[in-house]
């Protein structure tokens, strides 16, 4: 039997195709053009498809030495700013949704401001406390003021408002102390939650650029965005073909994660009430 769908499914359907068309077109865009020669890149008309394709770009981008440091700068950088950023977001959010303190409702509202506050606007005194501490070019200037995540301490402090309180009740009785429930039992129960964080977290330290830009000159430290970026920008201008080789290259393994966590992103949102906030 043929299911019928009614107009407001359709109507929806629709909606669905155009958002997949626009924001795919783009990378479909930067494949395309990371296949053409670098002469016909800028041509007039443009073209999808070039003359020939041609892989050139990608070897000449992976042909610079340096872009598996880079890879390994970023992979390791990124775990450890995911690691901290979920591990102090959860203590913090932790002790906002089950302890009373005096100043609790004053710091929460700084907490809740700092969302407000866009990243740039903090960069000049971020690079001179860099600066003063004698971690420029180092892996903890790029860590450090990312570690710092408003929005995922609130994120997490809705959902831990959430968790039986009775659960954690019985652990006390059975003498536990705040610690051992804290680990043992809260955070087991927030796996869907810390899941979907850490994931984001992890894109979007990743997908950095300005900040690991401004703390990183040694090309031993810098990330895959900032190496890639001083390989495509040549004596003789930039290089259309190897930018877009440079941005496939660095999207892959984003793409890879997204595949492989996609459920916990989808269950993690459903559990914390992302799409609603």
């Amino acid at each position: 039997m043929t299911k019928r769908f009614s107009i407001s499914q359709l109507i929806l359907l629709v909606v669905a195709l155009a958002l997949a068309i626009i924001w795919l077109a783009p990378i479909a865009w930067a494949v395309a053009v990371s296949l053409k020669p670098e002469s016909e890149t800028t041509k007039i008309p443009l073209q999808w498809i070039g003359s020939e394709i041609t892989l050139d770009s990608y070897q000449l981008v992976l042909g610079t030495g340096g872009i598996v440091k880079w890879a390994i700068n970023s992979t390791v950088t990124a775990v450890i700013t995911t690691f901290l950023t979920v591990l102090f977001s959860a203590m913090a959010a932790y002790g906002f949704a089950r302890t009373q303190f005096r100043g609790q409702r004053a710091l929460l509202a700084v907490i809740l401001a700092g969302i407000m506050v866009p990243p740039q606007v903090l960069i000049a005194p971020l690079f001179a406390e860099m600066v003063a501490l004698g971690l420029v070019d180092t892996w903890w200037a790029i860590i450090l003021p990312q570690v710092a995540a408003p929005l995922i301490v609130y994120v997490l402090y809705k959902f831990f408002q959430d968790v039986p309180p009775e659960l954690e009740q019985a652990a006390f009785v059975d003498g536990a102390g705040r610690w051992r429930v804290f680990f043992t039992i809260v955070l087991p129960l927030s796996r869907p939650v810390l899941a979907a964080v850490s994931i984001f977290t992890f894109i979007t330290t990743w997908n950095n650029f300005l900040w690991p830009f401004l703390v990183s000159t040694d090309p031993n430290t810098m990330t895959l965005p900032v190496g890639l970026a001083n390989v495509v920008q040549g004596t003789f201008g930039l290089r259309y073909a190897q930018i877009m080789a440079s941005v496939v290259l660095a999207g892959l393994p984003l793409l890879v994660v997204f595949v492989l966590f996609q459920r916990q992103i989808v269950r993690g949102v459903a559990h914390t009430g992302l799409a609603g906030q």
